[in-house]
């Protein structure tokens, strides 16, 4: 069976962070380890504390997990500082299965959640072990703020691309306009992956689409497929929290053979 890791903070209220991430592996059919990097109290409305484990303690469950079987893949959210970003690196080391990296910067209500110095660390220590990251455009301006607001978004992917990531899934939801268009760059081009812009998100959605990322990875299949099926499965859990949904709910846990529905929008959660 496909095992996990996932290194991420817990949200109090289930809607972000490692329960929902654990939530997307079980549907998914994958097994989970754990990292615990932050534990958070939170509701829909906003993040209430936050307490940040100890770099020692996020690194001793990353060596646990790793002499408790395989891992076939790992997910990486919410780090909060950065001696954790450069305690995770240092654990991971020369890791040879895929790593899926949602840098988790700030709350859906402005908090920030890693400050100037661990976004540097992340660039210098992180990316390099990193198969994709899937930052939101709010979180691509942030790793890529020297570039400029004016560079085009190719060039922007392209320093972190430079810093050594292997991929830059930039998501759409946070734009404007009747398309909702999330892009993957990498060092081959770009692809495109639009749909109409819903009206309605749903937190966590930044995590269930990330961890989907990663079960897939996991289980064999390349970033451009990942990254579809990924999308299919999280649109299919938006819509089952929309009002009139009914029992449209199931359509979230069935297989994979339905007709894709790619329009979502990606509001973070914290945590994952």
């Amino acid at each position: 069976m496909t095992r996990i890791l996932l290194v991420a903070g817990t949200d109090s209220s289930a809607g972000a962070g490692l329960f929902r991430d654990q939530r997307v592996a079980l549907d998914l059919g994958v097994e989970c380890t754990f990292a615990v990097t932050a534990v958070t109290a939170q509701t829909d409305a906003g993040v209430k504390d936050v307490a940040l484990l100890s770099p020692r303690t996020v690194s001793a469950q990353i060596e646990a997990a790793f002499e408790g079987g395989p891992v076939d893949a790992i997910k990486i959210g919410m780090l909060g500082n950065a001696e954790i970003v450069a305690a995770v690196a240092d654990a991971l080391g020369a890791v040879a299965c895929p790593v899926v990296l949602d840098p988790v910067l700030q709350s859906t209500s402005g908090a920030e959640l890693l400050d100037g110095v661990g976004v540097e660390v992340m660039l210098r220590d992180l990316l390099p072990l990193v198969r994709v990251v899937t930052p939101n455009l709010p979180e691509f301006e942030r790793l890529t703020r020297s570039a400029g607001r004016t560079a085009a978004a190719r060039e922007r992917a392209g320093m972190l691309l430079g810093a050594g990531v292997g991929a830059v899934l930039v998501k759409g939801g946070h734009g404007s306009g009747p398309l909702c268009t999330d892009i993957l760059h990498d060092r081959c081009g770009t692809i495109r992956y639009s749909s109409p812009r819903r009206a309605r998100g749903r937190r966590g959605t930044g995590c269930t689409l990330s961890t989907a990322i990663a079960c897939l990875l996991g289980q064999g299949m390349d970033l451009p497929s990942a990254v579809q099926m990924a999308k299919d499965y999280t649109a299919r859990w938006i819509s089952a929290s929309e009002p009139g949904a009914g029992e449209a709910a199931a359509m979230a846990m069935e297989g994979r053979d339905e007709a894709p529905d790619k329009g979502h929008d990606s509001g973070p959660g914290v945590g994952g």
